[in-house]
């Protein structure tokens, strides 16, 4: 959302004295994993036990859960959110030459992922107010070397898919979906993000809403022999041990990491319930301070409000916008709340692309976003008390202007 100053509602400014700090981190998994401390020790203890620890039953079983939790056909656990990107590719056949369209407004894996496999990563801007792909600009990008759609589900909402969707049957190319901050999201029509495409691509990275206690991530399908595939080449390309059907990579999800996110799935529902009570928070605490833009906001429950259908936004980022980022960022900083800026350059402006030929303000929405944007902490723990410390000190920043 973007914050502005409302005229005349200074006098509701709680003053906050230079004496006052209340610290306020972005996220504190010592304190996030306490409460269920007991569990992943058992966990661990678990894997030590049966001594299996590369795939096996531990990995299965978790498997299962997150096709199940997702509403998938297939899971497969993999070593991190950026190869399950890679790998994903790679069971579709992408390689060089090819063209994949997605969003220049990501982390970096999202692009990275196709540039590695020789392909050639074809931008369309986001969509000013979601941050997602804007469908409407699709269609312009195809070319006959269009080989897949990467759309994005960023901070863990879902992206407009269904024209995304229309759009990529209609040229007949499938479709990935970049869903790794966005576990649980659920599109307008039921649909949970990673569900609608060919294949969705999931980060266990220790800050997302699921973390492990390390680099892991999965792949979903109902694609059963798209499922078969990526199986296969996360184990260099091999169905049965020392014969190698394809050249794949060793991109396997380690069981202790498995077990400890078996443990965590039980409590995720919980997890993204606080995730969204505290963004309603914020949004009240804004409005009370006469901070907000109205025509700016951008939780997805707003956008599909006047459609009569909901998004389930799981707020892996609770993300404001202002054209003076950096001068808050300095004032949070003075203040001990933290921020994060997610992404300050987007793709088509990074060195490593430069090959690809864009310019600045070829994609304008993604740069806008590149420069305004600013996450603030939205994690489950965070105390009603941290989040008024939170809106107080952005409101004393723009009222002292």
């Amino acid at each position: 959302m973007m914050l502005t100053h409302a005229p005349g509602t200074d006098a509701a400014i709680p003053q906050i004295a230079d004496n006052e700090p209340m610290r306020v981190p972005m996220l504190d998994l010592t304190a996030h994993h306490e409460p269920i401390r007991g569990e992943l020790v058992s966990a661990l203890e678990s894997a030590l036990a049966t001594g299996r620890f590369i795939l096996g039953p531990v990995v299965e079983k978790f498997e299962g859960r997150i096709a199940d939790y997702c509403g998938a056909k297939h899971a497969i656990g993999v070593s991190s959110g950026t190869d399950a990107l890679l790998v994903s590719l790679m069971a579709l056949g992408i390689g060089h030459g090819d063209e994949v369209i997605t969003s220049p407004y990501s982390f970096f894996a999202t692009a990275g992922a196709i540039a590695r496999l020789g392909a050639r990563p074809v931008f369309v801007d986001i969509e000013p107010v979601a941050f997602n792909i804007n469908p409407e600009e699709l269609e312009a990008a195809f070319t006959p070397r269009t080989k897949a759609v990467l759309p994005v589900h960023l901070f863990g909402q879902c992206a407009d898919m269904k024209p995304v969707l229309a759009t990529s049957v209609r040229h007949g190319v499938p479709v990935i979906e970049d869903a790794a901050q966005a576990l649980g999201a659920q599109y307008r029509d039921g649909r949970r993000a990673g569900t609608m495409g060919t294949l969705g691509c999931f980060s266990f990275f220790p800050s997302k809403n699921l973390g492990a206690l390390g680099d892991a991530g999965a792949v979903v399908t109902n694609d059963a022999d798209l499922a078969a595939r990526v199986r296969r080449l996360r184990a260099h390309g091999a169905a049965k041990k020392y014969h190698h059907d394809e050249v794949g990579g060793n991109f396997r999800i380690d069981a202790i990491h498995a077990g400890f996110l078996d443990v965590k799935l039980n409590h995720l529902a919980e997890w993204s319930a606080a995730r969204r009570k505290h963004a309603d928070r914020y949004d009240a605490l804004f409005a009370e301070r006469g901070l907000l833009n109205p025509a700016a906001l951008v939780a997805p429950r707003r956008m599909w409000k006047d459609s009569g259908h909901t998004d389930y936004h799981i707020f892996n980022q609770y993300v404001i916008r202002t054209p003076r980022r950096d001068e808050l960022m300095a004032h949070l900083a003075s203040k001990e709340v933290a921020c994060e800026v997610y992404y300050p350059v987007p793709f088509h402006l990074q060195g490593c692309f430069s090959g690809l030929g864009y310019k600045a303000g070829a994609f304008p929405a993604a740069e806008s976003a590149a420069k305004e944007s600013l996450a603030i902490p939205v994690h489950p723990d965070l105390s009603e008390a941290q989040q008024v410390f939170v809106a107080d000190s952005i409101a004393q920043f723009f009222h002292a202007q």
